[in-house]
C-alpha cells in the first residue's frame, strides 16, 4: 500500500511550490468575485449584437440631433434660404417649380437634393427635423415616464380607495380617442394664450405638443407600475420594512422602486419612438409644428403633395424615420433580454 506521505508527495500536485501556489489564489478569488445586477446586465447585453448594434444607431441619431447647427455650418447651407432665388443657383428648379436632374436635384452642393417650389435644402431639413422631433420626444417620454410612475407607485402601493379612484381616473383618460384628441385640442391650446390673427411663435407650439401629449401619455405606464408594485407589496422583504417602522416614502423608494426598474425603462424605450411618430402626425395633418420649423411631419406633409413629381423627396426622411424607431424598438427588447435573461427570443 502507499502511505499517506508518498500519496500526499506523488503526482501533479507535488510540483507546486508554496510560491507558485499563493500566485494561483487571486485567479480563485476573482473567479469567485460576485457581480452586481448592473454589471449582470451590462454583460449580458454586450453578447447581444442587435442591442450593441442598435444602441450604436440611437447614440448616432441623438449625436447628429445635437450637432446639427455644427454640421450645416460645416456643409455651408441652412434649412431655412431659399436657395431656388439665389443667384448663384439660378436653374436649381425648372418651369415647373421642381427640381432639375434627377433624384429630386442631388447633386455636389445639395447631397439630398432641393424641396420643390422653394428650393430650400432637404439635408438641413432632415437635420434640423430629427433635432426637433427627438427632443421633443425625450421631454414627452420623460414627463409621462414620471407621471405614471409616481401615480401607479400611489396606486399600488396604498390600495383601497385611492386605488379605486385613481383607476377610475386612468381609465376616464385612457377613454380618449388620442388621435383624434390631439387634433381637436391642439388649435384650443394655442388659441388660449394666442388671438387667431396673430403668428403662433414656435415655442408656444412646442409646449402645446408636449402638454397635450403628456396629458395622455402617462396611462399605459401608470398601470404597468401599479401591477408590479401590487405584486411586491406583499413579500416578505416589504413587510419586513414596515415592521421596522420605516415610512411609506421610504419603502416604495427604498424597497419597492428598485425591484420594477426593469419594467419602467423597458417601457420607457418604446415609449419615446411611439412619441417621434405622434409628433410627426401631429405635423402631418397640419396642426403640430408649421412653416418654416423643420420637422419629420411636415416633411411627409409636404412630399405627400408632391410624390408624383418628386418622389425622391419623401425616401430621406422616410428611410431615417424608419431606421430610428426600428433601432430604439429592438433595444428596448435588447434591454429587456439583458435585465430579465428568461424573457430570450
Amino acid at each position: 500500500m502507499t502511505s499517506p506521505t508518498k500519496a500526499e508527495g506523488s503526482g501533479p500536485s507535488a510540483a507546486l511550490e508554496p510560491e507558485l501556489a499563493s500566485k494561483a489564489e487571486p485567479a480563485e478569488v476573482e473567479k469567485l468575485e460576485g457581480r452586481s445586477p448592473g454589471q449582470l446586465m451590462w454583460h449580458r447585453f454586450k453578447r447581444d449584437r442587435t442591442g450593441m448594434i442598435s444602441a450604436a444607431v440611437v447614440i448616432f441619431f441623438f449625436a447628429v440631433a445635437a450637432l446639427a447647427p455644427v454640421i450645416s455650418s460645416l456643409y455651408g447651407k441652412n434649412p431655412y434660404t431659399l436657395y431656388a432665388q439665389e443667384p448663384e443657383y439660378p436653374f436649381l428648379l425648372d418651369d415647373f417649380a421642381m427640381p432639375t436632374g434627377s433624384l429630386g436635384g442631388m447633386s455636389g452642393d445639395f447631397w439630398f437634393g432641393v424641396e420643390p417650389k422653394l428650393g430650400r435644402d432637404v439635408f438641413t431639413m432632415l437635420l434640423y427635423g430629427m433635432r426637433t422631433s427627438l427632443y421633443m420626444a425625450v421631454l414627452v417620454t420623460l414627463f409621462s415616464v414620471l407621471t405614471g410612475v409616481v401615480l401607479g407607485m400611489i396606486s399600488g402601493y396604498f390600495g383601497g380607495k385611492v386605488d379605486y379612484w385613481l383607476g377610475r381616473v386612468t381609465d376616464f383618460f385612457l377613454a380618449f380617442p388620442q388621435q383624434l384628441f390631439f387634433i381637436a385640442f391642439m388649435p384650443v391650446v394655442t388659441a388660449m394664450f394666442v388671438s387667431p390673427k396673430d403668428e403662433t411663435p414656435t415655442y408656444l407650439r412646442a409646449v402645446a405638443i408636449i402638454l397635450v401629449m403628456w396629458f395622455l401619455g402617462w396611462m399605459g405606464m401608470a398601470r404597468l407600475v401599479r401591477s408590479s408594485v401590487l405584486s411586491l407589496r406583499e413579500r416578505e422583504f416589504v413587510e419586513a420594512a414596515k415592521v421596522s417602522g420605516a415610512s411609506p416614502a421610504r419603502i416604495v423608494r427604498k424597497e419597492i422602486l428598485p425591484n420594477i426598474v426593469t419594467p419602467i425603462l423597458v417601457q420607457g424605450t418604446y415609449m419615446l419612438p411611439s412619441s417621434i411618430l405622434s409628433i410627426a402626425f401631429l405635423s402631418y395633418v397640419g396642426v403640430g409644428f408649421t412653416e418654416p420649423t423643420p420637422d419629420w411631419g411636415r416633411m411627409f406633409a409636404i412630399g405627400a403633395g408632391i410624390y408624383e413629381q418628386d418622389p425622391a423627396f419623401m425616401f430621406f426622411p422616410g428611410i431615417a424615420l424608419v431606421i430610428f424607431v426600428l433601432a430604439f424598438n429592438l433595444l428596448g427588447d435588447s434591454v429587456r433580454d439583458a435585465f430579465d435573461p428568461k424573457t430570450g427570443r
